[in-house]
């Protein structure tokens, strides 16, 4: 019995559990809350015009074409980050990777889920505190809700998108985590004060 035991074990399936870098860390001021984000799918979609509608199909969310916009359907959210190049970003569990898989029009899609970490950053102070390490303009004005776009948060590459009045999404790199999180958190501190 033992034997038979030891074998099953043995041929049994390697499992991982996939956990966030900062999983459950959160920081609140007076105005502002940065937290992280629940693990979502992802993938880097480079394409040419002529392959859009396609893949827009495919992926059930109309890919943007202008500069420094996103498009939401059904947990699944497009940021246009160039001419021909998007983030796509799934909180519903499905997987954006394998939808772009049927797709025959030329296109290139990388899965970067364990690349990238989300942190909210939400309150009135919320602009705030990303402006303490962010040059772009976040007023309403000129980021309007939906807006996206690649920036930098003190010395590292974030995506911001704006999901409501005062609540920003901050995408970055997982081996950024710590110092974008230890950033905004900071920010966040100093817009309270």
């Amino acid at each position: 019995m033992a034997k038979v035991a030891a074998r099953t074990a043995a041929t049994a399936s390697p499992s991982a559990e996939r956990r966030s870098a900062l999983a459950g860390r959160t920081v609140s001021a007076t105005g502002a809350k940065v937290e992280v984000l629940p693990p979502a799918e992802r993938i880097s979609l480079r394409a040419p015009e002529a392959s859009v509608p396609a893949l827009s199909k495919a992926l059930g969310v109309t890919l943007p074409k202008q500069p420094k916009t996103s498009a939401s359907k059904g947990g699944r959210t497009a940021l246009w980050l160039g001419p021909d190049e998007w983030l796509v970003i799934d909180e519903a569990g499905k997987d954006p990777l394998a939808d772009c898989a049927e797709v025959s029009a030329l296109h290139s899609s990388v899965g970067i889920s364990h690349r990238n970490i989300a942190i909210s950053v939400t309150g009135p102070a919320a602009e705030a505190a990303i402006n303490s390490g962010c040059p772009q303009d976040l007023s309403l004005e000129a980021f309007p809700v939906g807006a996206a776009s690649r920036t930098i948060l003190g010395k590292a590459e974030i995506v911001l998108l704006r999901t409501a009045e005062d609540a920003f999404r901050v995408e970055c790199w997982r081996s950024f985590s710590d110092y974008v999180f230890t950033f905004l958190s900071e920010g966040a501190r100093d817009a309270a004060g």
